[in-house]
């Protein structure tokens, strides 16, 4: 009878078919809610997964630095060593860091942080053109890449030529001496976009020796290591253990440390859009109460019937009890069949396109997780029968002679 009611109950009178319609309105409501809560809960995933990957590929899980701004470490060589026999530690690649004064003309001149490094990062190298393999180390003149904004912003190309300036002060307090600059021209053989405009605008790659003359830092000094671990939960615990083994002057920040803007914006995301958006399960499963007490209004000459024939209370209760967990269930495996369905468009077509300069990528990123599609599927539905308890009391108090009687 549940299911009867379910896709084929009519009403008494004129419009019979609009109860049945009101039937599918909340079926309509629970999956526009299931659709809508999955989706904001795999554009939110995908928002954390992609920038987290975005950041992490850029400057690896921590970064061993010294303490003192600006000063290398001197135990290079060792301290690479000791880092890489460290539990968990998958990778320990040095950089040189070293601000300059990037010039392609008289009116195109920038200040950049120039990193050598012994090779790009894996996620840049997926991100740069030309997509072939780009190497830093180059026979006629040093390599250099750059980021999109920046590139834009010099107006330079791939095989154009850049010249760097790296100035230096050296001397202690009140005795502070500006050295002649170091000079050193490079010419662009890639161009990587991250669409973090905090990344592509400011950073450029070159290789180790390169940076290493240019700050004149000498060997095998660096200005920090990046550290990559092979399981992420440890951390925030690796950092404290490099910290606590090797002491002043290391200093050891996780990269969620070194981005903690960044990452608490994606946190908000995380926690306030799908609570927002849940509300809409909510609200669809609360307007089950409406369309079954609607439907026992109509139908109570026949719970009148049903009861003068010796149907119990109970055995009426479970009746609609069933019919809004039918509900929530159609509803629920329609939402997530509609949801799945756009989640697979976007993942192929982008058919959402964001501001780059605002979301920090061009189109919404999708992550599908089958635990959120199991614990909204157990959620609705529990929130669809808790929501039929209240008619289906209603249904199971009716009395049998007043209800005959009902006009």
């Amino acid at each position: 009878m549940s299911f009867r009611y379910l896709w084929g109950v009519e009403g008494r009178e004129e419009g019979r078919s609009f109860l049945r319609f009101i039937i599918y309105v909340a079926i309509g409501g629970v999956t526009l809610g299931v659709a809508a809560l999955l989706l904001a809960l795999a554009i939110v995933r995908g928002f954390s997964q992609e920038i987290e990957q975005k950041i992490v590929g850029f400057g690896a899980h921590v970064q061993v630095s010294s303490y003192v701004q600006g000063e290398p470490l001197d135990s290079g060589a060792s301290l690479r060593t000791d880092l890489a026999q460290m539990k968990g530690v998958t990778e320990v690649a040095p950089v040189i860091e070293q601000p300059v004064l990037l010039r392609r003309s008289a009116d195109a001149i920038d200040g950049v942080v120039l990193l050598g490094v012994d090779r790009l990062p894996g996620y840049l190298q997926q991100r740069v053109t030309p997509h072939d393999s780009v190497a830093l180390r180059s026979g006629d003149s040093p390599s250099l890449v750059v980021g999109q904004e920046l590139a834009s912003r010099l107006g330079v190309g791939v095989g154009d030529r850049v010249t760097a300036f790296a100035l230096r002060q050296e001397g202690g307090q009140g005795a502070m001496e500006v050295q002649r600059p170091r000079v050193k021209q490079f010419r662009v053989r890639g161009i990587y976009d991250t669409s973090l405009q905090d990344i592509d605008d400011v950073y450029v790659f070159s290789d180790v020796p390169v940076a290493r003359w240019l700050g004149r830092i000498s060997s095998p000094s660096v200005s920090r290591y990046n550290v990559t671990v092979d399981d992420p939960s440890r951390i925030d615990s690796l950092a404290a253990q490099i910290e606590n083994r090797f002491g002043f002057p290391v200093s050891a920040r996780t990269i969620y440390q070194q981005y903690a803007g960044l990452f608490a914006w994606v946190d908000l995301q995380q926690s306030i859009i799908p609570l927002v958006i849940g509300v809409i399960v909510l609200v669809a499963a609360f307007n089950i109460i409406g369309t079954l007490l609607m439907l026992i209004l109509e139908k109570t000459r026949e719970i009148g019937v049903l009861k003068s024939l010796g149907t119990s209370g109970a055995t009426l209760k479970r009746l609609f009890l069933i019919l809004g967990v039918l509900i929530g269930v159609v509803g629920t495996i329609s939402g997530m069949t509609l949801a799945l369905s756009l989640a697979v468009m976007q993942q192929q077509f982008g058919l959402i396109s964001l501001p780059a300069e605002a979301y920090y990528m061009s189109t919404a990123p999708i992550a599908l997780n089958p635990f959120d599609f199991i614990l909204v599927a157990v959620v609705t539905i529990l929130l669809c029968g808790l929501a039929a308890y209240v008619p289906a009391r209603v249904a199971a108090r009716v009395e049998p002679v007043q209800s005959i009687r009902f006009e």
